[in-house]
């Protein structure tokens, strides 16, 4: 497994105990994404038995793990954030469904809160959904509302995206896509993935045998300008280069009025930044819309209908016009489950 670390010291120290005690037996890799906190000394003092990577720059999320990767011989990664606690036998699952069938590009176990232990976690929940503007959700998760784990979702289930805080994905298809895209930087990157290994026929699945717990938010708060432009520049760009042509003018037009009424929802809402950080997302997308448009043309030959984990509808209107706070009212019907 391979924890991306960036000035996380502290997540380190608290939470490397278990991933080493319920790990045994599994190479441990940190790639240190040029911290300037004391991580590699705290690493070198205390975990001589942890490989360490490091890189002379902040790579980001994308790049960091995709040349750290490079670098791994191994049939299968599991791309852990530094603030997740994992559980005993949490690996197992994992292995055993990827193991059962080739076509399983990845998958994800269930992501619980570390602060409040018996909801689920908005990074990943239930497993990942998206809907036709390429906004995502969860099972378990919509917007900020979370769902309390009832072993409601201890299924098997195909998914549309697997959360890149514990991502369990097969090494040779990884590459074979060439990993996460790199111009992202952080933020969306595992939805963009989990969308191409669609694209390619391979599954994206979520495991709800495996637990573990994440405290979210550890690099950026969720307030953060920062972390708003990424997500909206990305959210963009997700939609831009993987939406096939059928339907793709009306979807992205549909997209900028959502984004810029969500710009608005900042603004008065007090967060001046925010709306901004909206704005120049959109800026960003269009100044560099030539790479998009050649990464969209990679993608050439989509096919919606063969997606799982796709809501053909808007989880805005859903969520905000008719007042729908969970997935179970949302009566979505685009899975197979495998086991329950």
């Amino acid at each position: 497994m391979v924890l991306l670390n960036w000035n996380g010291q502290k997540f380190l120290a608290q939470f490397l105990p278990s991933v080493t005690a319920n790990s045994i037996g599994h190479l441990i890799y940190v790639v240190d994404n040029h911290s300037t906190d004391n991580s590699v000394a705290y690493l070198q003092e205390n975990y001589p038995q942890i490989k360490l990577i490091q890189h002379h720059q902040n790579l980001g999320f994308c790049e960091g793990y995709n040349q750290a990767l490079r670098q791994i011989r191994a049939d299968y990664y599991v791309l852990l954030n530094s603030d997740v606690e994992v559980t005993a036998g949490w690996l197992d699952p994992l292995i055993t469904l990827m193991e059962s069938d080739a076509t399983i590009a990845a998958c994800q176990p269930k992501l619980k809160s570390y602060q409040q232990r018996d909801y689920l976690e908005y990074a990943g929940a239930g497993g990942g959904l998206l809907d036709r503007f390429g906004y995502p959700f969860c099972r378990g998760r919509l917007f900020n509302s979370l769902e309390k784990d009832e072993g409601q979702y201890n299924d098997i289930l195909l998914v549309f995206w697997a959360t890149g805080a514990c991502m369990f994905v097969r090494a040779a298809t990884y590459h074979q896509m060439k990993g996460l895209e790199p111009a992202f930087f952080a933020h969306m990157e595992e939805i963009d993935l989990c969308w191409r290994f669609q694209n390619k026929g391979y599954k994206v699945m979520y495991c709800g045998q495996s637990e573990v717990y994440h405290v979210g938010g550890g690099t950026l708060p969720a307030s953060n300008p920062r972390k708003t432009f990424l997500n909206f520049r990305n959210g963009l760009a997700l939609l831009y280069k993987n939406f096939p042509a059928r339907g793709f003018y009306s979807t992205l037009f549909t997209r900028l009025v959502l984004d810029w009424i969500a710009a608005l929802k900042f603004l008065l809402s007090g967060h001046p930044a925010d709306s901004w950080a909206v704005l120049k997302a959109h800026r960003a997308v269009w100044q560099n819309r030539s790479y998009w448009r050649q990464k969209r043309a990679e993608q050439f030959g989509l096919d919606l209908p063969n997606l799982s984990g796709w809501f053909n509808g808007s989880i805005v209107w859903e969520y905000f016009i008719r007042r729908k706070k969970s997935y179970r009212e949302l009566k979505f019907k685009r899975f197979t489950s495998f086991r329950n």
